[in-house]
């Protein structure tokens, strides 16, 4: 298996880059993207599983789609306000299926199966969020695929974990958040109950999934072996808000809703409305810089207040005896915050920046405009299909001989169906079955949905 991937990987270099499997390097270093070389099974649907794909082949790892004739169901999840032609894949499925190759099978039939088991034979990895006794059922689970290559990394994910009596219960990213206690501290105190913004569960979860995959990776490289890893959308919410947790076992507190500040850090850190609608984050370190804002801000009595003189006073993160001044301290800040605009302010900030933490509150159309974001390629331009040039989100990380892998956006249902299975050496027969087969926007079926997650 090893030296099968080795040759992928001198086959790989010196092939030209724009005819590479997965997209092109990024450029500078040896060429090619960390995990150039290796051969990723992607059977998985929505987010948790894909992203985590995703972000695979943004590290140059030759990730194939498996997905039903009928495509994955979230191709065509277009959210509010889609008014693009119905053949462009929403933005959900847009986010987590760049740099994929695309196969369409059915693999409740014996040569769907058969190339999919052919793909195994020759994998470093699979991963799925599918439910594990529907992968069972159908010839997908562990034992069946490590008897066959005892060296491949089985990697599931799924919504609360793999024991205990929910193991299989179904899962979205709303359910999950809900379980997690996250809902419990969103929001203002006394407000209705409201979630994040975002799919954070479904987006850790396949955080969790590729920290698991790679993990598997390095302990195979050390000790020799494949494995099966587990992890789930619940379990990485848990760990994510590990602070928050321990705190209420060890000490008793249960932490509440605090609305523009963390519940569990006293003091002024946190948004402020300003006065033509925006908003910032602030948290003042130095004395001088405190009594600038309080004098700025039209309440130069609070700023000469000496109960307030000193930041542990104001931000009282050790000597907890301040806490109660503090917390009397935010609406005195919010008044201010709210007497000039923000321009105003971010020039005031802006001439401070040692003494004071501060950031104007973006909405997503100002991190696509983000120099910042564009300078380090978390925002990059990408020509999407029947849609034309559109800034997205890039990758965070950055390498300084292996960089990322320039990828395609997306690619269309099995676009690489044949080219898959000549490599896998099928029949011309066989593969025009296979392809005739592919029936593009086949919605698949509760019962299918129900079993991912």
């Amino acid at each position: 298996m090893r030296s099968r991937r080795r040759q992928r990987l001198r086959r790989l270099r010196a092939v030209p880059a724009g005819d590479r499997p997965g997209g092109q390097p990024g450029g500078g270093g040896v060429g090619v993207g960390p995990l150039t070389g290796l051969r990723v099974v992607e059977f998985a649907i929505a987010v948790q599983g894909p992203l985590a794909g995703g972000f695979l082949a943004d590290m140059g790892a030759d990730v194939i789609k498996v997905e039903p004739p009928g495509g994955d169901p979230y191709r065509w999840h277009t959210g509010v306000n889609w008014t693009h032609p119905p053949e462009t894949p929403g933005a959900q499925f847009l986010s987590v299926s760049h740099g994929k190759r695309s196969i369409a099978v059915d693999i409740h039939t014996d040569v769907g199966r058969e190339v999919v088991y052919r793909l195994i034979d020759g994998a470093d990895i699979f991963f799925s969020n599918f439910r594990e006794p529907s992968l069972e059922r159908i010839g997908m689970g562990y034992e069946a695929l490590a008897a066959r290559n005892p060296r491949l990394i089985y990697a599931i994910a799924n919504g609360f974990g793999h024991r205990g009596p929910d193991r299989d219960k179904r899962m979205t990213d709303q359910f999950s958040q809900s379980r997690s206690g996250i809902a419990r501290v969103t929001g203002e105190p006394g407000s209705a109950t409201v979630l994040p913004g975002t799919i954070i569960a479904d987006t850790g979860g396949a955080l969790g999934l590729a920290l698991a995959i790679m993990t598997a990776l390095a302990a195979r490289e050390l000790h020799g072996v494949g494995q099966k890893v587990r992890t789930s959308s619940y379990g990485m919410m848990v760990w994510m808000q590990a602070w928050e947790i321990n705190h209420t076992s060890v000490t008793g507190t249960l932490l509440g809703r605090d609305g523009g500040h963390h519940a569990n850090v006293p003091g002024i850190v946190g948004l402020y409305d300003t006065a033509d609608g925006g908003a910032f984050c602030v948290g003042i370190n130095g004395n001088e810089a405190w009594r600038e804002f309080c004098d700025f801000g039209g309440i130069p009595e609070v700023g000469a207040d000496p109960q307030w003189d000193s930041y542990d006073k104001r931000t009282p993160t050790t000597n907890f005896q301040h806490a109660d001044h503090a917390a009397e301290l935010r609406p005195h800040v919010a008044r201010a915050m709210r007497s000039r605009t923000t321009a105003e302010w971010e020039q005031f900030f802006d001439a401070r920046r040692e003494d004071i933490m501060y950031q104007r509150v973006f909405d997503y159309e100002d991190v696509l405009d983000d120099p910042q974001a564009l300078e380090n390629g978390y925002i990059i331009e990408k020509q999407i299909p029947h849609v034309g040039t559109r800034r997205m989100a890039g990758h965070p990380l950055q390498f300084s001989e292996t960089p990322a892998v320039a990828q395609p956006w997306y690619s269309e249902l099995g676009q690489h169906t044949a080219e898959i299975m000549t490599e896998l050496g099928f029949a011309a027969d066989d593969i025009a079955a296979v392809e005739a087969q592919k029936n593009p926007r086949q919605p698949m079926s509760r019962r299918g949905r129900a079993r991912a997650r």
